[in-house]
């Protein structure tokens, strides 16, 4: 899981709009939906741009899939984009608001395009039905083995 700038003021910042559920608090979610899903998770927050990118760098070759809420870098980050793109790690793209309802610099991602779905406006909730749809999609492409 990728959160990008000033997600790790999740529960403190705005918690009218974003909520009160803090990133740990999420993570900690997560690491039980993953657990009854079989899968492993790895948790990486970043404010800078150059430093989320970096982190999608290290996820080549040892991840399968990625959940990714690049805050506000969503909308601006054609770098953060081609990171995705370049180690062809297929990713949920998470917004905790409704992105849609809010300015209108906001209302369009450069990384949505590239995603294999995006979520938003369900608040924390949006990461676990992320993990559940990435796990799901992810599962669907492995190769099917035939018995005998």
């Amino acid at each position: 899981m990728l959160n990008g700038p000033n997600l790790n003021l999740l529960g403190t910042r705005e918690p009218e709009l974003y909520g009160r559920e803090t990133l740990a608090d999420v993570e900690r979610r997560l690491v039980t939906v993953g657990g009854t899903l079989g899968v492993a998770l790895t948790f990486v927050q970043r404010n800078g741009e150059g430093e989320l990118i970096d982190a999608v760098h290290a996820l080549r070759g040892d991840a399968d899939g990625a959940i990714v809420n690049a805050g506000a870098y969503s909308h601006t980050s054609l770098a953060l984009r081609d990171a995705l793109v370049g180690i062809a790690l297929p990713y949920v793209e998470v917004h905790v608001t409704n992105v849609y309802a809010r300015e209108p610099e906001r209302r369009h991602s450069m990384l949505a395009a590239s995603a294999i779905g995006v979520i938003c406006g369900l608040g924390a909730y949006g990461y676990e039905l992320a993990l559940h749809g990435l796990s799901r999609t992810l599962a669907g492409r492995r190769p099917q083995h035939a018995d005998g």
